[in-house]
């Protein structure tokens, strides 16, 4: 979820997170290591019997020669 900042999100144990960012990504799927805060952690998800995709950036896979 995209929210225009700078932002204050309050927590659950009471505490509070901020962000100066003029934007910022929050995290609504529970699985990032920043949370409150999306670092795209979604995007690795696989579901049974798929595979994930690897990001852009990896290396392709070799074959056997």
């Amino acid at each position: 979820m995209l929210v225009e900042g700078p932002v204050e999100v309050l927590l659950e144990d009471g505490s509070v997170v901020t962000s100066d960012r003029f934007l910022v990504a929050l995290c609504v799927c529970r699985r990032s290591r920043r949370f409150p805060f999306c670092d795209t952690s979604h995007r690795r998800r696989t579901r049974l019997g798929t595979e994930a995709t690897p990001p852009a950036s990896a290396d392709p896979p070799r074959t056997a020669s």
